[in-house]
């Protein structure tokens, strides 16, 4: 893969900024530890595919189904998650 120029590090850190503080807002957890707990992007993509399926207007029953069909795309996130909450 070829390496960022200067700008594209740039634009990439503001991003990760932007989305952390975006995520603090909807959460417990500060942008800090956002940036922390979801470094890449592949992490970020994972959290926000998480937080789309735990707003869908359905049941929890639904949702909790939801979840497991798109484990996948989502667990990465529940398990980071789950570790701040539990502290471990």
């Amino acid at each position: 893969m070829a390496k960022k120029s200067d700008i594209g590090n740039i634009a990439s850190e503001k991003t990760k900024k932007e989305f952390a503080e975006k995520i603090s807002n909807l959460t417990i957890l500060t942008a800090k530890e956002v940036e922390k707990l979801f470094p890449i992007k592949d992490d970020r993509v994972e959290l926000e595919e998480l937080i789309k399926i735990i707003n869908l207007s359905i049941d929890d029953i639904a949702k909790k189904k939801k979840l497991v069909q798109n484990m996948d795309k989502v667990g990465g996130a529940l398990i980071k998650i789950a570790k701040k909450i539990l502290s471990v």
